[in-house]
């Protein structure tokens, strides 16, 4: 349930922390913190002042708050025992649907991880696909012990930051979301290309699973954002585009089979709030592309 700034402002305490104290993980203390400093003009300085209260913690009660967040695709994940914050989020990047050969990677990599640092491996779930948190995980046990507490708590401010967005509406919203978006344009006619068929394939190790399938319109792009009103998932994708099917629905023969039939571009994301804008120009022989806005 959503509140607005204005009536988180004249809450009590008890309320406040009822509204927007889940966005801490099992931390009451914070939004208590943040309920003394109202009012807000923006959401996005309600969240400063959130982070800001847990920054300005004592290092004991900072580690004590890292280590209530759970495992990632832990045995507590699986039982249904985390916050439903948790869950959920976990769940947005499949971690929900391991094999139990995936589950055993990510239990070593958990068992691994807090041996070396002695509390839970922290991501935002949200900002990347299972490919990249398994980067993440792997790249992050090289850290030295300070660097990775700190790196923690960076992942805690995204993680709260979209937390917050979905629980309070208001001036100054946080930037959030990122936009995945294309355009075809038929350079052998000179005009936009309409009724391509287009899907969108993130990839996991060796494999590809299809996440959006739509066709373009009279403008050669698409209605809506491939991905839209989320964090982009950092992760590699390929774009692919019926470019056969569209010039034989013209008429225009570009040989029996045809030249160019599906036309894929791969490529990766590394901004979740950015905006990646991936046009295709093609004609039945040839194709272009680059990172528009």
């Amino acid at each position: 349930m959503t509140v607005s700034l204005a009536d988180l402002n004249r809450l009590s305490l008890p309320a406040f922390e009822a509204a927007v104290g889940g966005t801490f993980e099992l931390a009451p203390w914070v939004a208590a913190a943040a309920h003394a400093r109202r009012p807000f003009a923006t959401v996005t300085a309600l969240h400063a002042a959130m982070m800001e209260a847990v920054q300005a913690a004592p290092h004991d009660a900072q580690l004590a708050f890292v280590r209530n967040h759970p495992d990632l695709a832990g045995k507590a994940a699986r039982a249904g025992s985390i916050t439903d914050e948790s869950r959920s989020e976990q769940a947005s990047a499949g971690l929900d649907a391991l094999s139990d050969e995936e589950f055993r990677l990510f239990h070593s990599l958990n068992d691994a991880y807090k041996v070396k640092f002695d509390f839970p491996f922290i991501i935002c779930v949200r900002r990347h696909t299972r490919a990249s948190i398994l980067r993440q995980f792997e790249r992050r046990l090289q850290h030295e012990a300070a660097v990775e507490f700190t790196t923690a708590l960076q992942e805690i401010f995204y993680i709260t930051r979209l937390r917050l967005a979905d629980a309070v509406a208001g001036e100054g919203m946080p930037k959030v979301t990122g936009r995945l978006t294309t355009h075809v344009l038929d350079t052998h006619a000179g005009r936009p290309a309409s009724g391509m068929d287009i899907e969108l394939y993130e990839f996991a190790g060796d494999g590809a699973h299809r996440i959006a399938r739509t066709v373009t319109n009279a403008d050669g792009r698409t209605d809506a954002p491939l991905i839209g009103d989320r964090p982009l998932p950092i992760g590699s994708y390929e774009l692919r585009f019926g470019v056969g099917d569209h010039y034989r629905a013209r008429g225009v023969h570009g040989g029996d089979p045809p030249f160019l039939d599906i036309v894929p571009l791969r490529f990766s994301i590394a901004e979740p709030e950015g905006h990646y804008h991936v046009p295709l120009l093609c004609t039945p022989w040839s194709y272009s592309t680059y990172r528009g806005s």
